[in-house]
């Protein structure tokens, strides 16, 4: 479902780029090819029809975007429970770890070897 979804916003994404491209910042754009407004698309439909488009696509995508981060999947947390809340349940208390003999034991004192004989 996760992939699916991000092929959705890809191309989301490309198409409101190219929706974005067409348009021009001074209302030229598009529009400005049409020279008569009486045309099927006139100056002020193809205005609409791009803003429509663009607040249409940006919102799919904000709710692609939204669907996506939902089906994530959570990787290795069992139970519902974050990696932080099983790291401390898991946590090993200080005073239960064995303490690691530092000492020399008595036979090897001498260096190893045993010269009594």
């Amino acid at each position: 479902m996760y992939i699916f979804l991000s092929i959705l916003i890809l191309v989301v994404c490309v198409l409101l780029g190219l929706i974005v491209l067409v348009q021009n910042s001074k209302g030229g754009g598009l529009a400005a090819n049409f020279s008569a407004s009486t045309q099927i698309m006139g100056v002020r439909r193809t205005n609409d029809f791009l803003e429509k488009a663009t607040w249409t696509l940006a919102l799919a995508l904000l709710v692609l975007s939204i669907a996506a981060s939902l089906t994530i999947s959570r990787g290795g947390t069992t139970g519902g429970q974050s990696a932080i809340q099983e790291q401390i349940q898991n946590a090993v208390d200080p005073g239960e770890v064995p303490q690691i003999p530092t000492g020399v034991p008595s036979g090897q004192a001498t260096g190893g070897a045993d010269t009594t004989k």
